[in-house]
């Protein structure tokens, strides 16, 4: 018989739906489920749970109404539902449960109507039913529960008067919440005069202070009473700061919770002060204000105001940040009427990615501009990719005089034991910053002011011209190829790439190719891209730009990287993809220790198997049949889910089959170029079947082609595989850091692969559908037998790249994806780029 009395699963990420086989655990008295992913419904046998007296699943996706058998828990004392997908109205037989202490239920599916049966429940202590849409009046039996010590009613549509009854409450109630409703009437003195922590702001009150009062005592009244402007906090601010034309405002910058600092040339005002929960703040210079409503109920020493506690290596405005417990509100006033752009800057610097306790904290909360939601379950860590990360959220919006920022906590993620105290919006900066050109004012001036302004006006005026015709002569001549030419793109306006990549920040760069600098950047709607920036000491100039938005804007295969669009004013050329998590295939198998990545033999399998059906539907599926002519392990890029993609069409050709020799100079890479192509400039599909079998053996080998080395005689890893070949020793080629951990029939297969994608002749190499069927394991593969020996390493490839590089006849000319040590980038690409001296 099982006699288990607790079963605690708090934070643990659980997935799944509920067993039924807990209604077997009769003896059962705390079941503690906070913090995890459980789905489904409760099951009907968790209805024989009669000795229950703790029942907890607040942040669980659970769904299905609230169920009738909760009456049988007639020992229950505490129930948490915060943050479920459940539904209401609570069924009749809750009212059986007279032992209840503490009941907390906020943000039901479709909220509950009317208010929960309560009536019998004398011990209540603490009582949050919190955005559940309950209408009507408050209940007079509320006033009856003589031990209440907290209630929240906060965000429902509760409306008439506060009972008078309920001043009895106030020799046991601490704090009380019915912050955003719709109470009407007078405000009872008893809470005017209170010591204790009330909140009743938003809402409808008459009979109020005077209008510039929205904190008396311990009391928020922020927006509380029927005025003209009762929908907004207009009547908190009058302080005698008239909105005249000469007092508009036209930005906003506040580090919040943190002290004065200046970014990027912004001020970023101080936002230190601490008053605790459920409090109304205007900021000394009357611009901006913020007011926050809630309580950590179960945290006795609660904060408001957090600071990075680790070392965390994270920009200064990130070291601090304000938290709210359920709502928080920042106003800016007097704003100047027109577009405005919102940053909110975020990272979490609470929880942490380490084994303790706080690592398995979930905070999710969501953001409304104006009244209008614009982050849902907004989750900081996972939109960061982890915590101590910044992120920033750009939203755009038309602000006339008042702006309101509303970050709100939905009851989701982890607000129990051990991260009790911490949940809740977090926020870390705001900007707000024009659209438009901000006016002057004109004032009168005298004769000799106005004459010295036109002599230096024209002064500046001829110098300005000379610069201007300077600038466009440069221009010109370095855009021609440019002009008239419409981009089959989406172009973006330069000043979007500055703002998403913060002016080119170098903190936002993520390396240096031989097209230019490659920044990160984040566009307004949270979209993540990277920004190509044509270097001006690039080689490869606008022909290769042109090239790579007129072959990859017709692209579109999951296997390629997607191009959002390009930018061409003035004298920049920028191409903007999205952007890929795991950087390049050449960084993560190749790269420096710190920058690898542990590909196991599946992951590998799943690259190779990319790249593959991406080059047969440039070959093979699409409308223009392409022949990239640069396929490397620095052009390939890995995304989230290490994904593999082709990037960089700068070299990438029209297959033409009846014109297969190429009379221009020869491009490409060394060490990947196919040997007739690169002798005698003969170039068809299989020159990509060629490059491919090099990658693959890389992937494999987690070596590269043109530096491993085993033996002096050999040139290439290739060549060292033809010897192992030769030997029947081919599985020594695998990389030594799979250990035992992949499948040996599976590598011979793949490495044979590799050496038959690299036969010396295009026509014995197979089409990439065949590859792709053979890595399918659809098609056997056959290899040729080859006869060599290390004397023929220096074969006819190697002979190619010598004689091209002693003639000059070829240009190595490569954008790589850079890896984010360029120097270290510059050291790999110097053996690539041999040939373009």
């Amino acid at each position: 018989m099982i006699t288990l009395e607790e079963l605690v699963i708090e934070g643990n990420q659980l997935e799944g739906s509920i067993p039924a086989e807990l209604g077997k655990l009769t003896n059962l008295r705390r079941l503690l489920a906070n913090g995890n992913y459980l789905t489904g419904e409760l099951p009907d046998s968790l209805g024989n749970l009669q000795n229950l007296t703790y029942f907890l699943i607040d942040g669980n996706p659970i769904s299905g109404k609230i169920p009738r058998f909760i009456g049988n828990w007639t020992q229950l004392e505490r129930l948490d539902m915060q943050g479920t997908f459940m539904e209401g109205p609570f069924p009749l037989s809750f009212s059986t449960l007279m032992n209840l202490k503490e009941l907390r239920v906020s943000d039901l599916k479709g909220g509950i109507g009317t208010f929960p049966p309560l009536h019998n429940m004398k011990k209540m202590l603490k009582l949050v039913l919190r955005n559940l849409s309950i209408s009507g009046e408050l209940p007079e039996y509320i006033a009856e529960m003589s031990t209440l010590n907290t209630l929240d009613l906060s965000f429902n549509n509760l409306s008439g008067s506060i009972p008078a009854s309920y001043e009895g409450l106030t020799r046991t109630l601490n704090k009380m919440y019915l912050t955003n409703n719709k109470f009407t009437g007078t405000i009872p003195s008893w809470i005017l005069t209170s010591t204790r922590q009330f909140d009743i702001s938003y809402n409808s009150f008459t009979g109020l202070p005077a209008p510039s009062v929205c904190q008396q005592g311990t009391v928020n009244l922020a927006s509380s009473y029927s005025s003209t402007n009762s929908k907004n906090i207009k009547s908190c601010l009058q302080r005698n700061l008239p909105c005249s034309s000469e007092a508009r405002n036209y930005n906003f910058f506040i580090n919040c919770g943190g002290g004065k600092v200046i970014i990027d040339g912004n001020e970023y005002e101080d936002d230190t002060i601490d008053l605790g929960a459920s409090n109304y703040f205007p900021s000394d210079n009357g611009k901006w204000a913020y007011s926050s409503t809630g309580d950590f109920i179960d945290n006795e020493r609660p904060h408001y105001i957090v600071a990075n506690k680790t070392s965390l290596n994270i920009p200064e405005l990130y070291m601090t940040a304000r938290l709210s417990p359920l709502s928080l509100k920042y106003y800016a006033f007097c704003m100047y009427k027109g577009k405005y752009t919102i940053g909110l800057h975020f990272a979490e610097i609470e929880f942490t990615d380490d084994e303790t306790y706080s690592s398995n904290g979930r905070r999710m909360f969501d953001v409304s501009i104006q009244g209008v939601k614009v982050l849902q379950d907004f989750d900081i860590a996972k939109e960061a990719n982890g915590t101590g990360r910044e992120i920033i959220k750009y939203i755009t919006v038309i602000i006339d005089g008042t702006l309101e920022i509303h970050f709100y906590w939905a009851g989701k993620g982890t607000n129990s034991v051990p991260n009790r105290g911490v949940y809740g919006p977090l926020i870390s900066a705001i900007s707000v910053t024009p659209d438009f050109k901000i006016p002057t004012n004109h004032k009168k001036l005298t004769v000799g002011t106005i004459l010295a302004i036109v002599a230096s006006a024209c002064l500046v005026f001829l110098l300005s011209l000379c610069l201007i015709l300077w600038y466009f002569w440069r221009r010109d001549s370095k855009n021609d190829e440019l002009k008239g030419m419409e981009l089959q793109t989406w172009q973006f306006s330069l000043k979007c790439i500055k703002a998403a990549t913060r002016n080119f920040d170098l903190s936002n760069k993520i390396g240096e190719g031989g097209f230019g600098p490659v920044y990160k950047g984040l566009l307004p709607d949270g979209l993540a891209i990277a920004v190509k920036q044509l270097s001006s000491k690039s080689k490869q100039g606008n022909r290769e730009f042109l090239n790579e938005i007129g072959v990859i804007s017709a692209l579109h295969h999951p296997n390629l990287v997607k191009l959002y669009g390009c930018c061409t004013e003035g004298n920049q050329l920028l191409l903007i993809y999205e952007y890929m998590e795991n950087n390049s295939l050449a960084r993560a198998l190749l790269g420096p220790e710190k920058y690898r990545l542990k590909l196991d033999w599946k992951i590998r399998q799943k690259i190779c198997l990319g790249i593959a059906r991406g080059l047969a539907y440039l070959h093979e599926e699409s409308r223009l049949k392409i022949v990239h002519r640069d396929i490397k392990t620095t052009n390939i890029l890995l995304d989230k889910d290490l994904n593999a993609k082709i990037a960089d069409f700068g070299l990438a050709k029209l297959d033409e089959q009846e014109n297969t020799h190429i009379s221009t100079r020869v491009a490409g890479t060394y060490g990947y170029m196919a040997p007739e192509y690169a002798m005698r400039g003969y170039l068809t599909d299989k020159a990509d079947v060629y490059s491919f079998g090099v990658v693959t053996l890389e992937v494999i080998s987690g070596k590269s082609n043109t530096k491993y080395r085993p033996e002096e005689d050999c040139v290439y890893l290739l060549d060292w595989a033809y010897v192992c070949h030769e030997k029947g020793k081919l599985l020594e080629l695998v990389d030594p850091a799979l250990g035992s951990n992949f499948s040996r029939d599976e590598a011979l297969q793949m490495l044979k692969l590799a050496l038959l994608c690299t036969n010396i002749s295009p026509t014995l190499r197979p089409n990439m559908t065949s590859v792709v069927s053979m890595l399918e394991g659809k098609t056997p593969i056959e290899l040729l037998t080859v006869q060599r020996s290390i004397s023929d390493c220096a074969d006819l490839r190697f002979k190619a790249f010598e004689k091209l590089a002693d003639t000059n006849q070829a240009e190595t000319n490569s954008s790589d994806w850079p890896w984010p040590d360029s120097s270290l980038s510059e050291q790999i690409d110097k053996g690539e780029s041999a040939l373009s001296s």
